[in-house]
């Protein structure tokens, strides 16, 4: 999810952008939120790249947010305008650009959980992360970015899609336990976990990844492993 910030006030963007980030970090989910100080540099950032969410503040310099939402729907009219303002004067307009809500100032953190959790009711389901110690650093590890990860020598190795080996310590428990509750994920052993968004097939025996690497299943879990596979690609069959 990719979520931009709109207003000349530095201290009134960072404010939004720490509160969003924060209410998100509560929920695990992982998000990318960028600022933009004026609606003519958020214009040419969303015509690169579209934004899920975009707050744009009205009363700016330069374009308005009124003006800058209009010139946004004119290439996209999917993402989700929030406006930021002291006033809900400008309601019609905000009718016309289809904008979702109108965040008034000064608001406070309930005001943002809130609409985060509406933001989330409205958004195709955004990927969830967890945050892993690699060589003494934190790092942000998304869901989606984890092919299978095994465990041994009391050491968790999480092999990612940037083909990348992340090793980390830690209970094997305490790491699948998140990932056991995403119908991605399949715990094919005492110590291996599979995220079968990344397998092409399943050959009896253990999924087939599209690394080209293939991951084991105990053979006391084969009858399961074979059923999950085949229940998770209905489903995904039935997003598209």
């Amino acid at each position: 999810m990719r979520i931009a910030i709109v207003d000349d006030i530095e201290a009134e963007c960072r404010l939004l952008h720490d509160r969003l980030e924060n209410a998100l970090e509560r929920r695990a989910v992982y998000a990318e939120i960028f600022e933009y100080e004026s609606g003519e540099a958020y214009l040419a950032a969303a015509k690169q790249q579209p934004f899920t969410v975009s707050f744009l503040d009205i009363y700016m310099n330069g374009m308005t947010g009124i003006d800058t939402a209009a010139e946004l729907r004119a290439f996209d009219k999917k993402g989700l305008l929030i406006f930021t303002t002291i006033s809900t004067d400008h309601a019609l307009e905000g009718f016309r650009v289809h904008a979702m809500y109108y965040l008034v100032k000064p608001y406070d953190e309930k005001d943002i959980e809130a609409l985060t959790d509406e933001i989330l009711s409205r958004v195709p389901k955004p990927d969830k992360y967890m945050d892993i110690k690699v060589n003494g650093s934190d790092i942000r590890l998304r869901f989606q970015d984890i092919v299978y990860a095994d465990h041994f020598s009391h050491m968790i190795h999480i092999h990612t899609t940037s083909e990348k080996e992340l090793v980390t310590r830690q209970s094997f428990g305490e790491f699948t336990a998140p990932l056991k509750e995403d119908e991605r994920f399949f715990l094919c052993s005492r110590g291996g976990i599979v995220n079968m968004e990344h397998a092409v097939d399943f050959d009896g025996v253990a999924f087939v990844m599209n690394n080209g690497e293939k991951v084991a299943v105990s053979r006391v879990l084969i009858k399961s492993a074979r059923q999950a596979f085949m229940d998770f690609l209905f489903r995904r069959g039935n997003k598209l």
